[in-house]
């Protein structure tokens, strides 16, 4: 039974935990029971609370997913929020299909990710204010999740980015981790000003629209004029952009992995970034009402390879996984720019699984083998078997290779995009193929340079080569223990490795199997949504029958060979790679520079423009303007006052000639004003 309760306590639970982590255990003084530490900033106690109400939190969302798979859109009552003059804004609950779908993801990779936790930041300083923290995080994302008004939804957006803030600086002693941290606050608080901007407009026109179904009535109804609709879909999209990574709000993802890995694995797969996915989603009838559909496959199809290019030369593993990352969340954007919902929100649902595995599993290398930097590690699949197949298994999935989770749901989105009837949607495809075949290579040539081959990390020897040869060496070196990492940390990996196998196929199978229908999951977020597609015609563009294309299948699945056999043969061997692929080639330097956003954003734009022209410019007004207004505000009446003063001399006759001259005033003025 999903009663209204039910839903609430799935985003109260982990705010509870959040509430005893973050202020009771963490601010009590140390207590120690045996070999463990019940209170104190390393409180064995915040790992297991946050586990258990994560947990439980996922329980009820099973149970809330159940019951809008048997009954349909659960409709629960409005309540009163601000009530002031003429405003009256409510909240509350919004339990449809996409809603179910994203409790379930969100809730259920962040429980085995607080699983990872546990043995991930065992002995770190900050055990208790990680899981303090990571309880907000998931907290505000489910809050996200089952927002019926849009303010309501804008107040949890926030909570995701001050969180996503919090997590990414959590080592407060790291510049590195703190300007990273900014960066992403900053980066993302550009879109979330065009989100809030076509809120207010919103507002203006019609308050009832906050609403979300109720804004779902009147784009059926035909109250919308589509240039409204656009002018919302816009600012909407400013915010999605900003909060999914995509270009060219990108630059701050990568930067983000200053954080633990834990929380990278979170925002990747089930919280921050695909926050923006889902808000294209939920709003799709306003966007499909829109003119700006072409926008958002553009944006998309764009993001797709040009983060793609860019993890081709990346060496630090998380930062490949953040590229890839921004390039399947440009998948499933140019996936709703192209009309085919289903195909999108299924990518996004297979996604969190494969891709929080391989953030885990890059958690696990670290632990390992001290550092991020696949050039000092290599040869680590002997001593690491789980995470090693777990990893092959989460790329292969990642790479679309048949019959793994990504290879239904990727050519679900290269399909539609062939079957399209715009240039827009040819666009997309070739995009998408492209984009196919570079993930292939880049996350093949991860695991070989990081598993194959033969160790290359460790001890003082190598830190004094790679300091010989005029580089920095990696932070960690000195910290390795060749060896797999502990349960709590390989169970999650490895039970999300087999999610990658199967989750895809028997969730949405291409035939009818004994206990799942045929495209059940398409059938489910689609034809059983009948608020956002309402007739037959709609719900078949969407994808809610989507017929497997055994074409692009095969297209797509040749680019995803031909990439891994590309890593195997040329990342052994760079020596045989292209010379427009060699290091210190334009190129090269090009992908590895970033396509030098960074310098343009940082350098040129915050820098010179900012600081060093308007800044200074609004800097000169305020001193020699407004303070100046002040300043000679004092002196003149200073003036004033010292003059006024000689007058009270105490002599009789100024006393006299001050008050006739008073009187002669008075008499003037008020002849003039009688006249």
């Amino acid at each position: 039974m999903a009663s209204e309760l039910t839903i609430w306590l799935i985003i109260l639970l982990p705010a509870f935990a959040f509430v005893i982590n973050g202020i009771v255990l963490r601010w009590l003084p140390e207590v120690v029971a045996g070999p463990y530490r019940l209170t104190g900033r390393q409180s064995d106690l915040a790992g297991w609370l946050t586990v258990a109400a994560v947990g439980v939190s996922f329980v009820l969302s099973l149970l809330a997913l159940i019951k809008v798979v048997s009954d349909g859109t659960q409709q629960f009552e409005m309540h009163s929020w601000i009530a002031v003059g003429g405003v009256d804004i409510t909240f509350g609950i919004m339990l449809d299909q996409l809603t179910a779908i994203m409790l379930v993801v969100v809730s259920g990779v962040s429980f085995l990710v607080q699983v990872y936790g546990i043995g991930y930041m065992h002995g770190d300083d900050g055990y208790t204010r990680y899981f303090s923290y990571m309880a907000l995080f998931t907290a505000s994302m489910l809050g996200l999740v089952t927002a019926r008004n849009i303010i309501q939804l804008f107040v949890f957006w926030e909570l995701v980015g001050i969180s996503s803030y919090l997590l990414i600086g959590f080592w407060l002693n790291r510049p590195s981790a703190a300007a990273a941290a900014k960066k992403a606050f900053l980066m993302t608080r550009f879109g979330d000003f065009g989100f809030l901007l076509a809120i207010l407009y919103l507002y203006s026109i019609d308050p009832s629209w906050l609403d979300i179904q109720e804004m779902y009535h009147a784009i059926a109804g035909g109250m919308m004029a589509v240039s409204v609709a656009s002018w919302i879909a816009l600012g909407f999209l400013l915010g999605a952009i900003g909060k999914s990574a995509q270009f060219p709000f990108h630059s701050w993802l990568p930067d983000a992995m200053e954080g633990p890995t834990s929380v990278s694995a979170l925002i990747h797969s089930a919280t921050m970034v695909t926050a923006g996915v889902f808000l294209v989603a939920r709003f799709f009838p306003l966007f499909e009402h829109s003119d700006i559909m072409f926008l958002v496959t553009l944006v998309g199809a764009i993001t797709a390879v040009f983060a793609a290019t860019m993890a081709l030369v990346a060496d630090d593993i998380k930062r490949v996984l953040a590229y890839s990352t921004v390039s399947q969340l440009g998948y499933m954007m140019f996936a709703l720019g192209i009309g085919a919902y289903g195909a999108a929100v299924f990518h996004l649902f297979t996604h969190a699984f494969f891709k929080a595995c391989l953030f885990l599993a890059a958690g696990s290398v670290h632990h390992a083998g001290g550092t991020f930097n696949m050039r000092y590690l290599g040869g680590l699949r002997p001593h690491m078997k789980i995470t090693y197949w777990s990893m092959v298994i989460a790329s292969l999935s990642l790479a679309g290779i048949v019959p793994l989770s990504g290879f239904w749901s990727k050519d679900e989105i290269l399909a539609h995009a062939f079957h399209g009837d715009s240039m827009f949607a040819m666009f997309a495809l070739v995009m998408g193929l492209l984009g196919a075949l570079m993930t292939a290579f880049y996350m093949f040539r991860a695991v070989i340079m990081t598993f194959h081959g033969e160790f290359r990390g460790g001890g003082d020897k190598e830190r004094e080569e790679i300091e010989a040869s005029g580089e920095e060496a990696p932070e960690g070196l000195e910290h390795v223990h060749l060896g797999e990492s502990p349960l709590t940390m390989t169970a999650p990996i490895a039970m999300l490795a087999f999610l990658a196998i199967v989750i895809g196929f028997f969730t949405n199978p291409v035939v009818d199997l004994d206990v799942v229908n045929k495209h059940a999951f398409a059938t489910f977020v689609v034809e059983r949504n009948v608020d956002v597609f309402h007739d037959h015609e709609a719900q078949l563009h969407a994808g809610s029958e989507p017929e497997f294309d055994y074409l692009i299948a095969a297209i797509s699945t040749v680019l995803a060979v031909v990439g891994v056999a590309l890593a195997l043969v040329f990342v052994p061997k760079p020596n045989l790679l292209p010379a427009w692929l060699a290091q210190k080639n334009p190129i090269y330097t090009l992908f590895r520079r970033r396509y030098f956003f960074d310098e343009l954003y940082e350098d040129l734009i915050v820098s010179k423009l900012f600081y060093s022209y308007f800044a200074k410019l609004v800097d000169r007004l305020d001193i020699s303007g407004f303070d100046n207004v002040n300043v000679q505000l004092y002196r003149w009446t200073d003036r004033a006052g010292r003059a006024l003063a000689k007058v009270q001399d105490g002599q009789v006759q100024t006393y006299g000639i001050v008050s006739l001259v008073g009187l002669i005033l008075a008499i003037v003025i008020f002849v003039v004003v009688a006249q």
